[in-house]
Parts: structure tokens; C-alpha cells; sequence
């Protein structure tokens, strides 16, 4: 019986697999791969601002880089799976955290310490990881593949690789649901990038106060940029001046 009872406490105690640690690392590392991804895409975005001309030549610039080392859009379609796979993996990993403490609180709840814009920012990561999954795809379906959101108005690209990003933009962004749904979830992204940058130290077990200040600063920075560089878009779109 006494054997018995102790194998009985071992598989109680038995320690969930993969462990809590692992899967804040997992969230760190694929946060910090998705902000520098958006951050990026932000940058290039930036050329919508100076005309059809030169966001089209964009479009068409990423999708022939590497070429002809890496067929037409290889790495474009590259660092698209590798921004879905990171937020599936982001997604799961906070879900079975998210349920872990659940479980461990049990029906006690903590006071929370934290107030304004911190306290709102860590209350809604959940949600907000899967409004930015649904906007990924949302995004994808309509400004890359274009016929299922708007098939009347995209405009694929022609013979020669002439592409007409601009033209697909200003088009989908014409739209007040779609721009008004573009514009929140930036603002639902700026959110969550400011909130799990300040988090990412903290899972990796950093704790020095110089180091958070600069690394909390960084991602304030970069919160900001997101959403004014890509939230601005859709509201010149409506205010025709793109």
C-alpha cells in the first residue's frame, strides 16, 4: 500500500511537459521574431508615402529577391510562414499558460498590482494574440491573394511582373470596415508588442534595472512606430490623400 500510494503522489507531482519555462521561452523568441518581422514590413510599408510607383517597385523587388538563386517570392512566402508559424506557436504556448495558471489559482483570484495601461495590456494578451491571428489572415486573403475579399477591385500581377500593390491598397482601404479593422488591429498589435517585449526579460530570467529601462524604452519605440507607420495608412486612404 505504501508503494503504491507513493507512485500514486509521483504521477500528482509528475511535472506537465513541456514545462512552464519552456514555454515562455517559446513566446519570447517568436515575439521577438514577430515584432522584428512587423517592424520590417512596417519599414517597407513606408513607401506607400511616396507613390504608386515606388510601392509597386517594392511589391515586385520582394517578390524577386534571391532570384534566380531562390525562385520568384520564395523568401517573401518565406517569412510569411515563418510570421504564421511564430504566432501559432505564440498562441499555443500563452493558451497553455494562460490554462496552467488557471488551474493552479483554482477558484482564489490575485489582487492585481497593476493599474492603466499595463494592467489593460496584460489582461488582453490572449484576446489580443488571436484578433492579430485573425488579422493575418484577414490581411493575407485580401492585399495577396486578393479574390477572396475583394475580387471585383484586385488587380494581380501582369505578364511581365508588374505589380499594382498601390492600386490594391488604396482600394481596400476605401473600404471604411476594412480600414477601420486595419486601423484597430494595429492599435490591438501596438498593445500587444509593448506589453510582451516588457515581459520577454522577465521570461528569460533577466533582472537587472538598466537593462529593462533600455530594453522597455526599445519596445515603446517600436510599439509606437507600428502603429502610427501602418494606422496612418488607411486613414490618408479615406482622407484621399493616398
Amino acid at each position: 500500500m505504501t508503494v503504491l500510494r507513493a507512485e500514486e503522489q509521483r504521477q500528482t507531482h509528475r511535472r506537465p511537459r513541456p514545462s512552464s519555462f519552456v514555454l515562455k521561452l517559446a513566446m519570447a523568441i517568436t515575439g521577438v521574431i514577430f515584432v522584428a518581422f512587423v517592424f520590417v514590413h512596417m519599414i517597407g510599408n513606408l513607401k506607400v508615402y511616396q507613390g504608386a510607383e515606388a510601392f509597386n517597385s517594392y511589391a515586385q523587388w520582394l517578390r524577386e529577391v534571391g532570384y534566380p538563386l531562390i525562385p520568384h517570392t520564395g523568401v517573401l512566402w518565406t517569412l510569411r510562414v515563418v510570421l504564421v508559424t511564430s504566432l501559432l506557436v505564440h498562441l499555443i504556448a500563452a493558451v497553455m499558460l494562460w490554462l496552467r495558471g488557471r488551474a493552479a489559482r483554482g477558484p482564489h483570484r490575485r489582487r492585481r498590482m497593476m493599474t492603466g495601461l499595463t494592467a489593460f495590456g496584460a489582461r488582453t494578451m490572449l484576446l489580443g494574440g488571436v484578433i492579430i491571428l485573425v488579422f493575418v489572415i484577414i490581411h493575407l486573403l485580401d492585399l495577396t491573394i486578393g479574390a477572396a475579399l475583394a475580387p471585383e477591385t484586385y488587380r494581380h500581377a501582369d505578364a511581365d511582373g508588374t505589380m499594382h500593390a498601390y492600386q490594391n491598397l488604396v482600394a481596400s482601404f476605401s473600404r471604411v470596415p476594412m480600414a477601420v479593422f486595419y486601423a484597430l488591429s494595429m492599435v490591438v498589435l501596438a498593445l500587444h508588442v509593448f506589453h510582451g517585449w516588457r515581459t520577454v526579460l522577465q521570461d528569460v530570467g533577466a533582472t537587472g534595472r538598466r537593462l529593462r529601462l533600455v530594453w522597455v524604452t526599445i519596445g515603446a519605440v517600436l510599439a509606437i512606430a507600428i502603429l502610427i507607420g501602418n494606422a496612418l495608412i488607411p486613414v490618408l486612404v479615406l482622407a484621399g490623400m493616398l
